[in-house]
């Protein structure tokens, strides 16, 4: 796989084109994005869940958490965010009603009393579910550091 030291996985208006949208997808999902990052920072499970789909999953190094049991982290105060910012322009590619957004992110969470700050690559896939973007599954990586990319 090429190094991508920029670590942005952008493509051109005509990829867009190829994916069968105008850009106008990738504005709204990437408005999306940036809301449920910002909801993420409220700490209000209710606000985090109106971004998922019922069966919505996220995928980590440590395994698959549900929906459930992520909002039940939030909502009983042991898992909260301080920030949660999009670090990259999101890569979007859109299927039908399913569109892929790849971006880095950056966030800081506390869980269990303990800060953690974390630099991650995250895939959320989307559907669109009575007229709105809502996310099926997360997926993060952990970035690597600036050292190991620039070459």
């Amino acid at each position: 796989m090429p190094d991508n030291p920029s670590g942005d996985p952008t493509g051109t208006a005509d990829e867009a084109a190829q994916d069968g949208h105008d850009g106008t997808v990738d504005a709204d999902l990437t408005a999306v994005a940036e809301a449920w990052a910002a909801a993420i920072v409220s700490n209000d499970a209710a606000r985090i869940a109106s971004f998922m789909t019922d069966d919505w999953a996220i995928v980590s190094e440590s395994g698959i958490a549900s929906r459930d049991e992520f909002l039940a982290f939030v909502a009983s105060g042991q898992l909260t965010h301080s920030a949660m910012d999009l670090v990259s322009r999101p890569r979007v590619r859109v299927h039908g009603g399913t569109a892929v957004l790849s971006v880095r992110m950056t966030n800081t969470a506390h869980y269990g009393g303990q800060r953690f700050d974390a630099d991650e690559w995250t895939s959320d896939v989307f559907v669109k579910q009575d007229g709105r973007w809502l996310c099926l599954l997360s997926h993060i990586t952990a970035a690597a550091p600036e050292s190991a990319t620039a070459r």
